[in-house]
Parts: C-alpha cells; structure tokens; sequence
C-alpha cells in the first residue's frame, strides 16, 4: 500500500481520502470506522492525525483583527451542580472568543476569567483602536484605558441588543460549538483544545469545500 499523505501508513490513500471525506463532514470517528470499514482504532489514529493539522492550520491562518470584533467567554463542560456559585461553577474549562464582524472567530482557553487572563488574549489578537464589543462582565474592565473603542452590553440589566452593541455573532459560535461537542458526546479534557480548534476551523471555513482545502494542506506525520 502507498499513502502520500502519510508516511509509513498501513492504510491504503484510497480508505484514507474515504475517511478524510467523512471527516470533513463531521461524521464522527466510530461511524466513520463502520462505513469505511477499517478498525475503530485505525479511524481514530487518522482523526486524531487530521485534528492535529487542523489545530496548526488555524494557528497558521490566525491574523490579528482590526474593524469590529465581539468579545465574550464561555464555558464549556457538565452541567453545573446545584448550590455552585460564578461564572463557570464546578469542573468547566473557561474559553474566550474573538469574532471579527463578517469575518473570522478566535478561540483560546483560559484558567479562569479574570483581566490578567483575557486583557493578553485580546492584546495579542486585536489591534488597538479597534472597535470592540463584550458585555458587562468586569473582565473586560481596561479596554478603553488599552486604546480600544469599547462598547458593552449589559446582559444583567436584560440588556441583549443596543443598536450595534451586541455579541450575537460570538454567541452564535458558541451555539454551533457546544453542539459539535454534544455530538461528541463529550470530550477528554486532554483533547478539549484539539476539538475547540477544529470547531473554529471549521467555523471560519463554513462556506468552503473542507475537502478540497484539506488535501491541498495535508501534511501528515505518524502519531
């Protein structure tokens, strides 16, 4: 068998572009072990191989946003427990997101919420002057003082939409993310990053053939 997409493969490049193609269509990696017919392990091996390119693929295509961007955090994880306090309560991994308005998202987890967290986050993401969008929470205190045109909505007041002052299109990301993770039906925190990433790839690419983008960047190495 020869594979040139992956080196020393003990898959053929034919069952490989079959199960690239279900990849592409997020089907999972079990389902994707049945249809191909190949061993479940096999099939997980090359997801994992394919999210590992996908995550430095969204590294590589990342570029600092200028315009309008939405800035919010969320929480990804179980259920909270009942009687648990705060953002984020109980074993929920933190993530913030950038989204630039008709543009791309950017994802990073953080340890928690806090300024000293996302302040480096944003600097490092979104030029100054920018306009940015967030709600009320005090983690996003600063921005104006960093050279940001800030602008808030204040979700506690039941305050959604302001004229422009909105985060709809972030939140609308993390709909469509929390879903892909409930697909999954949970994800080891191990591989928590790997998912978020390629759930952002996939967000940023929502009009393209991720097929075709797919093979045209493959560069594969043996786990």
């Amino acid at each position: 068998m020869t594979n040139r997409y992956i080196c020393d493969a003990r898959i053929s490049e034919r069952k490989f572009k079959e199960l690239l193609k279900m990849f592409c269509t997020d089907i999972s990696a079990l389902a994707a072990s049945k249809l191909a017919v190949v061993n479940r392990k096999t099939s997980q091996r090359i997801y994992e191989l394919l999210r590992r390119r996908v995550l430095e693929l969204a590294m590589e295509e990342a570029r600092p946003f200028t315009g309008e961007v939405e800035i919010d955090e969320s929480y990804f994880g179980p259920r909270r427990v009942r009687g648990g306090r705060g953002r984020g309560a109980g074993a929920k991994t933190p993530v913030i997101g950038l989204l630039k308005r008709g543009g791309k998202v950017f994802t990073g987890v953080v340890k928690n919420c806090s300024r000293a967290e996302l302040e480096p986050i944003i600097k490092g993401q979104v030029l100054s002057r920018t306009t940015v969008y967030t709600d009320g929470w005090l983690g996003y205190d600063g921005l104006l003082l960093s050279g940001y045109k800030h602008r808030r909505i204040h979700h506690h007041e039941n305050e959604f939409v302001r004229g422009k002052n909105h985060v709809n299109g972030i939140e609308s990301f993390w709909s469509y993310a929390k879903f892909r993770f409930i697909k999954l039906r949970g994800v080891r925190r191990e591989f928590f990053f790997l998912n978020l990433k390629e759930s952002e790839w996939r967000w940023n690419h929502r009009a393209d053939n991720l097929y075709f983008i797919s093979l045209k960047n493959l560069r594969l190495k043996p786990l």
